[in-house]
């Protein structure tokens, strides 16, 4: 069982009236027992688990998605180690409440007691704030417990991160939200017990469909459906009301959107045009602007569908005039189609990779060159210095090729950046282009048999 600890008055989450607090705040977890999810984390004889309640605890960053248990866990982590427990929110705290902070945890610490600070969105936090907790965690003035909803390995610095362990935790399963809301009916003392509310399974299960992961919004949710309840019963038509208008997680430019634009990617490059739909329509429910979407599907025409199908691009700068004429909703269908379209075109990297190819050379051998022959020579001057010399005017030449130019500088002499695939149109490219290549070799091969004779 955990230990009574001592808790800062300024930061309590339990120093409230009881009947002030919503119903989500009043369930919070007293023990890790009554956590619901995470198993892979706290279930019992997990590392995590032994540590917490042995009341060994070691600096943290936990890392999951809104009401996934990282504020219960921080607070379950002081009691069982005894310490004092101090919450900074990084979005409503500046340095100086950091270092108030940091100053009431030393003088703990000279008392002996521990104090385990935990910093909500740690991410907002900027580097001198984060660098601020480092010497104290260090010294062991602080456990230091940061929680965050973004990416670690992105929004924190190395110094901080190096001296804590990451903690994945993961959104918690609808079988698990629906036990904890089965617990609030019944508890007396803190949830809706008393109110001898009625609700079937069915219910309890639209309600954690909807609170995606999150058991404070599922909490939230029947506590609002408790107040609107018909003589005791949560009914369909309660629900109706009490679930209306209800968003899926995403956040604009933060790990959700960046996961989810390259699932898009991917999945339009494996060419899987459900799962490209899919995540397409996830992000559009979201709330990410339409024209993004739409340079990205561009992006993507270019990128990935390339020669294998040129009309890839002319559809991308369609489908996004499309959009900008339209609208959303109705110019949204234009984008989902061209979604569709690219999935299941042939697809090529060809160009993207010879380009970047072809930029490494360019950085690599410098200012090389350009071949006399393919110089322009527009005075007497230059002409006399041999610029524009032997050169073949392609067109007037059988064949439409002057085979035996070489337009490359003198040290890529051969080289092929350009590797077209065998799919959809770059096929027939490839075909030109083995024919072109052959003939130039030959050609090449000829002059210089000719330049040995002579």
């Amino acid at each position: 069982m955990p230990r009574k600890t001592t808790v800062s008055a300024s930061a309590s989450l339990f120093a409230e009236p009881a009947g002030l607090k919503p119903l989500a705040e009043r369930m919070r977890p007293r023990e890790l027992g009554e956590i619901v999810g995470q198993i892979r984390l706290i279930a019992p004889g997990k590392p995590l688990r032994r540590a917490v309640e042995s009341g060994h605890v070691h600096s943290m960053i936990l890392w999951g998605p809104p009401g996934c248990g990282k504020t219960t866990l921080a607070l379950l982590l002081a009691r069982y180690a005894d310490a004092q427990f101090r919450a900074l929110s990084a979005v409503l705290s500046g340095l100086a409440e950091v270092r108030a902070a940091l100053e009431e945890a030393a003088a703990n610490f000279t008392r002996g007691v521990r104090t385990v600070l935990f910093v909500d969105e740690v991410h907002r936090f900027n580097k001198a704030q984060q660098d601020a907790f480092l010497p104290h965690i260090e010294k062991g003035v602080i456990v230091f417990v940061g929680a965050t909803t973004e990416n670690p390995s992105f929004e924190l610095n190395s110094a901080l991160l190096s001296r804590c362990r990451v903690h994945v935790l993961e959104a918690v399963g609808q079988g698990d939200i629906v036990a904890a809301l089965r617990r609030a009916l019944a508890d007396g003392e803190r949830g809706l017990g008393a109110l001898q509310l009625r609700i079937d399974d069915h219910s309890l299960e639209l309600i954690a469909q909807a609170a995606d992961g999150d058991v404070r919004r599922a909490l939230t949710l029947l506590e609002i459906a408790a107040e609107l309840a018909d003589e005791g019963h949560i009914n369909e038509a309660t629900l109706t009301q009490v679930l209306a208008d209800r968003t899926r997680r995403f956040d604009k430019g933060g790990e959700q959107f960046y996961d989810q634009i390259s699932a898009l990617h991917k999945s339009v490059r494996s060419s899987d045009p459900d799962a490209a739909l899919y995540w397409f329509t996830r992000m559009l429910d979201g709330g990410c602007d339409p024209a993004y979407l739409a340079r990205r599907l561009t992006r993507m025409a270019v990128e990935d569908v390339g020669l294998a199908d040129t009309r890839a691009i002319g559809m991308a700068i369609e489908a996004w005039e499309t959009y900008d004429r339209l609208g959303s909703p109705e110019g949204e269908l234009a984008l989902a189609q061209l979604v569709v379209y690219m999935a299941v075109a042939a697809k090529s990297n060809a160009v993207y990779r010879a380009f970047a190819d072809v930029r490494a050379e360019v950085r690599a051998s410098g200012t090389l060159d350009v071949p006399l022959a393919i110089r322009n020579a527009p005075t007497r001057l230059l002409q006399s210095l041999g610029y524009g010399k032997g050169y073949q005017y392609d067109h007037d030449v059988a064949g439409g090729v002057a085979l035996g130019q070489q337009c490359l500088p003198e040290a890529l002499r051969g080289r092929e950046f350009y590797q077209p695939t065998e799919r959809g149109l770059e096929a027939r490219i490839a075909e030109k282009l083995r024919e072109l290549r052959a003939a130039r070799a030959a050609a090449s091969a000829s002059k210089a048999e000719q330049d040995e004779a002579e």
